[in-house]
């Protein structure tokens, strides 16, 4: 009777961790999502203060920013091409991140990834434009996947800190375009704004059928699906989670972590890369300073807001789209300057940052059960 009585003692504490353990993954995934909800909010909450401290009300500024983000359809697709390029800058953050790196390196991917595109097609006048569009895409994927991979090489081989690294190459990369732009690549019709040669109209990205839209959203929502397959269903990327998880671990099962964090890196950079090369072909037909438009330092933002899964990737790409296209609008109504927006970003920044502090401390999203 002792030794029954302590079986089913025993086992009734099982039972019932069993049952609370299966309950875990939903509030870990509720987790997930009410943490970036939450510094939305708290983000709003402080902006809203900074607003009324500049006299100007919260409520005119939120109403004019869903007016100018996705209030008609043509403010809905000013949203969505802003959104193209942020979907592959986020990718470039989010699949490092696997791994456990921060690399904020993605401005630097993306303008020499629309730089080398733009050279590329220059010697190419006249062949067919599908190949001239190819060779560029090649080309920039290759020039962001091989400056980001740098960052992971220094990380992998000589333990740099790939934070800041990724920074100090984007810097370089950036001065490294305008010298080029401005000197040896220059077109010298260019006069106001420094400009290389243009890829020819016949070499241009077209418009989606029906809309106004380019063909890098269509490649951005590709790209991201393809990348949550990619770390979810594949054994690369269950060797790169475990990696980010636990890097000691990782090296103790013999993954080869030097080689993953090297391609985790290229990876991005190309996505990057990609990125700058569809802002030429689709929007300025040359590389010039318009390039340097922040696309990478927002993708940061992007890719922490999503918690670096490129499925939510995609709807955080369309707010942050949305917050940058209300800019015009917010300027000409409520006299504000169009950095305004930027100030915005900002504070969901750091709302962001805050939330991550807390994520994992919260008793009712971890596991529960009998000790």
């Amino acid at each position: 009777m002792s030794a029954t009585a302590n079986s089913k003692a025993t086992a009734a504490p099982a039972a019932v961790a069993g049952a609370v353990d299966r309950s875990y993954p939903a509030r870990r995934t509720l987790e997930a999502v009410a943490a970036p909800l939450a510094a939305l909010l708290l983000a709003t909450a402080a902006f809203a203060l900074f607003l009324l401290a500049l006299g100007k009300s919260p409520a005119d500024f939120f109403d004019l920013v869903w007016q100018g983000a996705f209030g008609s359809w043509f403010s809905l697709q000013n949203t969505l091409q802003r959104a193209a390029p942020l979907l592959l800058t986020a990718l470039c953050v989010a699949i490092p991140a696997q791994l456990g790196l921060v690399i904020i390196g993605g401005e630097g991917a993306f303008v020499l990834g629309g730089l080398a595109a733009a050279v590329a097609a220059l010697p190419l006048d006249g062949v067919w434009p599908p190949l001239v569009q190819l060779v560029m895409a090649a080309a920039g994927i290759a020039a962001g996947g091989a400056w980001i991979a740098l960052t992971g090489l220094l990380r992998a081989r000589r333990g740099v800190n790939e934070t800041v690294a990724s920074l100090v190459l984007a810097y370089i990369g950036i001065a490294l375009f305008n010298h080029l732009v401005e000197g040896p690549l220059r077109d010298p019709s260019s006069l106001n704004k420094p400009s290389t040669w243009g890829i020819g109209d016949a070499n241009m990205l077209g418009p989606l059928p029906g809309t106004d839209l380019h063909p890098g959203l269509l490649v951005g929502v590709i790209a991201c699906l393809l990348c949550w397959l990619l770390i979810y269903r594949t054994a690369t990327g269950f060797a790169a989670r475990v990696t980010g998880g636990n890097l000691r671990a990782a090296q103790l099962q013999g993954l080869p972590v030097g080689r993953l964090i090297i391609a985790a890196c290229a990876l991005g950079g190309a996505f990057a890369g990609l990125g700058g090369m569809i802002e030429v072909a689709a929007v300025h037909g040359r590389a010039n300073a318009s390039l340097i438009a922040g696309y990478g330092y927002a993708g940061i933002l992007i890719a922490f807001l999503a918690r670096h899964n490129p499925l939510a990737i995609i709807p955080m790409a369309v707010l942050l789209g949305g917050i940058g296209a209300a800019g015009g609008l917010l300027q000409r109504r409520l006299g504000l300057p169009d950095a305004t927006v930027v100030v915005l970003q900002g504070f969901i920044f750091v709302a962001i940052l805050a939330s991550e502090t807390l994520y994992g401390r919260i008793a009712w999203f971890q596991p529960r059960g009998g000790r």
